[in-house]
């Protein structure tokens, strides 16, 4: 076993921008990728949790206490099986190369193409093992989810240990660490032919309720909108819900729906759809529905948010059709267009719906009446055999459907696709398999019911049905597709077959691991058990996983009835997944009779960290993952973590998002996910000294700063990865205090943490003297504040641009934060708080000149808001006019003396007056320099060449501010925004 005191590479060095690379990349990977066996949320890549796992396996060939026996059998290892150039060194005799060719395999490894390789793999597992001997380490996860970091363990040559509350988090893990590891082969020619049965059995019952069409053509999706009622007088007409008429949007293929008013006397008008060809985008009409208000197509009133769910309430949520006893519609759904394919031809094919197609539907909905007449019927014990377990309640965190009538899980999922999984569960149950064969086979039907909700869309640029999990929730969805199960489309059930057969027969051999539902504050596992305590914990209020995982839980009980771990072990009266004791902050429920809110989050992850450090060796180590994007989400974990007795000696910023993300570009949404490396807290650890604690936090803070930046992380991503460190300064110690024996809580520390963070920001992109001078109470030419809130706005909000634009060619990319840049950068307000107050910022005072705030979240102003701020009612142009007579009156120094013919009143002329001129007698509205700035660019977006060539001649010769500023901003916006194009293209205007 390494000594305790002997550091790992974790704390050494890290291959940041190789490891996330792979990992960003790994999001886009789907054929055999274990993440594909079966929907989980917030799963982390496989590359980043191999990468760390490694680094923590493994000791550092240059610290002193690296044992010999390790850093010669790692000689040994890559000397005789690594099969390429060693980082170009002819040899790899001294430990700093020795070092370097780890790093580089590290870094390597982390490769999806290399993760079954099998010379990779051995190289792997054979420095693990020369790390820590025959014995393979145990690498514990308490709140395991989705698995990745126990699989990595495995594949690496760990024992692994996994855990989870979850009842459908526990199957996946069963799944994927046990039966697979132990039966890959053998459950993958099972699974082929139950699978194979399922599919004949499922098309055989199905066969009527999806019929091909008369010419041969084959529906593989059908397109749904619910509909409401024109409550207008004299209308009543049947609106449609329906955000877009498109039906396929490519680049050289476009297909539209177009409407008509069909007016029939006696009734009210009625829409009428056709499908057509659109030469421009012009030619398709706008969606009927925004934000839950809903326009009439016949008459054009608005049905407001409050009616609209009244309506969709009285239909439990609208997704199925109303039938009369003949079987004609007279309400509900409306299916909008029905997606074919035909034989020999390419493409997909759309048409209008027949009465043949709402007969096919009919008939389901009687053949459901069957089933539950049946179960109703029946002397045995067996729940419903469809979903009738409640939804969580209205309020939920992402739920937001149960405000239009959906209050049971069954309620998600119109008839056809209820028969369909119903017969799918059904099968599965009779199955008298083996307990893995029915498991994998469960799988499948999980995958199947993520396609099978009313919650899923039609993708029209690239027309295929889209998973009902696009984010982390269940809104509603007003227009959805109902994929056909037994035909070659996507989210059918051959498909799902093939996704699970391929993660089984893509794992390469390992040893089985060892999977139990338990509760990470009560851990089963005995006192110093584990060698690495490594996980990935719930994020404060970010990710609803028992509620969410309900939607899967309802049909997985109906197809393994018997499971021990699709259960509450808590409460047996629960039908659905434990909630009371899930480590997320959710104000809606209570523990204990405590509600779960911060305070108790806070004692619930520390209970969780303690009974990590309770369970590892002394020697061990352990890392969290961390990816909030709010500073009480960061307060939280950490607050928990060193009550826990942890001290955290290293941050690794690994970026896990994929690029492009849209989220990515308008928000806060962090693009890499943090891995705390930390130790178990000496139970004697010294009382430290506040002091010296504040003394050391700079230098700590700065130098890991530039060196994250130099791996090109920045912005928001940077200042949370600069938490580790700082918190490495403090949590070695088991208290500190004042020198008047004052105890300094964690919430007092963490708020110098943002403040030297906000400093050291300020002196990278205005300069080292322009910050400390601001510091010191301003003064010597420094910049004013709103220069200094933009600034640090900006640079927290650049880890947008740093997940950009892998998935989208340069224009889409540019387009897309043009397109957020008009409207404004947005940051959550605490995040902005946390900057502002520690650096004397008054966002109060800024509010509706450089900023907006609105529900929580705060935006930066474009600079075009600003020109009647800046300019007056008459804008840039009467600046201009303004500046042009001035300059031909004026025998002054001064540019503007005639400052009193201005047009407009006299606060704005003031404001005018002082943007402009240097006179400070005039400036009884003071004007900053990022004020100027602003106007500056007004005048060059406005084509006032000339007066802005004087703006800018004045400004030279009052001082380096203003170019200084300008510069830096340039640096601060975002590529392809419109301040930033402004900027350049003025700074282009100064000469030289």
């Amino acid at each position: 076993m390494i000594p305790k005191e002997c550091k790992r590479l974790a704390e050494v060095d890290f291959p940041i921008s190789d490891v996330s690379r792979h990992a960003a990349r790994e999001k886009s990977i789907r054929h055999g990728h274990p993440s594909t066996l079966h929907m989980w949320w917030a799963r982390r890549p496989l590359a980043s949790s191999r990468a760390v796992l490694m680094t923590l396996l493994l000791p550092d060939p240059c610290d002193e206490h690296c044992p010999e026996e390790f850093k010669k059998e790692a000689r040994r290892i890559f000397l005789s099986v690594y099969p390429r150039p060693l980082g170009g060194m002819k040899t790899i005799e001294s430990d700093a190369a020795l070092r370097k060719i780890i790093l580089e395999f590290i870094a390597d490894f982390a490769n999806w193409d290399r993760a079954d390789d099998y010379t990779h793999l051995d190289v792997g597992r054979s420095l693990v093992k020369a790390a820590h001997g025959k014995e393979p380490p145990l690498v514990v996860d308490p709140f395991a989810g989705g698995g990745s970091i126990p699989l990595e363990a495995l594949r690496l040559g760990c024992e692994a240990f996994a855990s989870d509350l979850n009842p459908v988090a526990c199957l996946i893990l069963k799944v994927m660490l046990e039966d697979i590891p132990r039966h890959g082969p053998e459950l993958a020619q099972e699974l082929r032919k139950i699978g194979g049965e399922l599919k004949r059995h499922t098309e055989r019952e199905l066969a009527d309720l999806y019929p091909a069409d008369p010419d041969g053509a084959q529906p593989t999706a059908y397109l749904w909108a619910r509909t409401v009622r024109c409550e207008a007088p004299r209308c009543g007409a049947e609106i449609p819900l329906m955000r877009s008429f498109w039906l396929c949007r490519k680049s050289k293929r476009k297909w539209a729906l177009r409407s008509c008013v069909e007016l029939t006397s006696g009734s009210p008008p009625r829409v009428e759809f056709e499908v057509f060809a659109p030469k421009a985008d012009k030619e398709v009409g706008a969606g009927t529905v925004t934000r839950a208000r809903a326009t009439c197509l016949c008459c054009g009133a608005v049905l407001p948010p409050g009616r609209v769910r009244a309506q969709l309430a009285a239909q439990d949520g609208g997704a199925n059709v109303v039938f009369d006893n003949e079987g004609r519609r007279t309400g509900g759904a409306r299916m909008t267009a029905v997606v074919t394919i035909r034989p020999k031809q390419v493409g997909r094919h759309y048409r209008l719906p027949t009465n043949a197609d709402y007969k096919a539907v009919w008939k389901a909905q009687k053949r459901l009446e069957g089933i539950l007449d049946s179960w109703k019927h029946d002397t045995r014990e067996r729940p419903c055999p469809t979903p009738d377990e409640p939804l969580p309640p209205i309020g939920t965190l992402g739920f937001r459907v149960q405000r239009y009538g959906m209050l049971r899980w069954g309620d998600l999922f119109a008839a056809r696709p209820t028969v369909a999984l119903a017969q799918m569960s059904a099968f599965v149950a009779s199955l008298t398999n083996s307990r893995v064969t029915k498991s994998a086979v469960a799988m499948v039907v999980g995958r199947c019911a993520a396609y099978a909700s009313s919650g899923v869309i039609w993708v029209q640029e690239g027309e295929f049905v889209a998973n009902t999990f696009g984010r982390q929730a269940l809104p509603i969805v007003w227009d959805f597709a109902e994929p056909v199960q037994v035909t070659d489309s996507s989210g059918n059930l051959e498909g799902a077959i093939g996704w699970v057969l391929r993660v089984i027969e893509a794992w390469p051999s390992s040893n089985a691991g060892l999977t139990q539902q338990a509760d990470a504050t009560d851990h089963p596992l005995p006192d110093e058990s584990a060698n690495i305590w490594f996980t990935d914990p719930p994020y404060y209020d970010a990710v609803p996983y028992a509620d969410l995982s309900d939607f899967f839980l309802v049909w997985l009980k109906r197809a393994l009835p018997d499971h021990p771990v699709l259960r509450d072990p808590f409460d047996s009266e629960n039908p659905l997944s434990p909630k009371i004791g899930e480590a997320v902050q959710d104000n809606t429920k209570k523990a204990g009779g405590q509600t779960k809110d911060r305070a108790w989050f806070e004692g619930t992850m520390a209970k969780a960290f303690a009974e990590g450090r309770r369970i590892l060796h002394t020697d061990g180590i352990g890392s969290v993952v961390f990816a909030h994007k709010t500073t009480e989400g960061w307060e939280a974990l950490l607050s928990g973590l060193i009550q826990g007795g942890w001290t955290i000696t290293g941050s690794w910023p690994i970026a896990t998002e994929r690029p492009g993300r849209l989220r990515s570009q308008d928000s806060a949404a962090l693009a890499t996910s943090v891995h705390l490396v930390c130790r178990p807290r000496a139970e004697r650890a010294p009382i430290g000294d506040w002091t010296d604690v504040l003394r050391d936090l700079p230098t700590r803070v700065g130098d890991w700063m530039q060196r994250l930046q130099r791996e090109n992380i920045r912005g928001a991503d940077l200042v949370f990865a600069c938490v580790g460190p700082a918190l490495e300064v403090f949590s070695r110690y088991r208290a500190v205090e004042t020198a008047e024996g004052r105890k300094v809580d964690l919430t007092e520390y963490l708020e110098k943490v943002w403040e030297v963070v906000g400093r050291s920001a300020l002196e990278q992109v205005l300069g080292a003297s322009e910050s400390r001078a601001r510091n010191r109470g301003g003064g010597g030419g420094g910049l004013e504040e709103d220069a200094r809130l933009t600034a640090l706005f900006l640079w927290t909000f650049q880890s947008a641009e740093a997940a950009g634009g892998d998935d989208r060619n340069e224009q889409q990319e540019e387009d897309a934060i043009a397109n957020a840049a008009a409207k404004g950068f947005s940051l959550p307000y605490d995040v902005v708080r946390r900057f502002a107050q520690p650096m004397g910022i008054d966002l109060d005072a800024w509010t509706g000149r450089i900023i907006a705030l609105d529900k929580g979240v705060v935006r930066l102003l474009p600079v075009v808001e600003r020109a009647k701020d800046l300019f007056g009612e008459d804008g840039a142009s009467a600046g201009a006019d303004w500046i042009a007579s001035a300059a031909r009156s004026s025998a002054q120094a001064t540019l503007f003396p005639e400052f009193e013919a201005l047009p407009n009143s006299r606060s704005r002329r003031l404001r005018t007056k002082s943007i402009l001129d240097g006179n400070a007698e005039l400036q009884t509205v003071d004007a900053t320099t990022l004020d100027r700035v602003h106007a500056a660019m007004m005048l060059q977006a406005n084509g006032h060449t000339n007066a802005l060539r004087m703006l800018i001649g004045n400004e030279r010769g009052r001082g380096p501010e203003f170019l200084r500023l300008a510069n830096s901003l340039s640096a601060l916006y975002l590529r392809g925004s419109e301040e930033k194009r402004l900027l350049d293209a003025m700074l282009l205007a100064v000469p030289r």
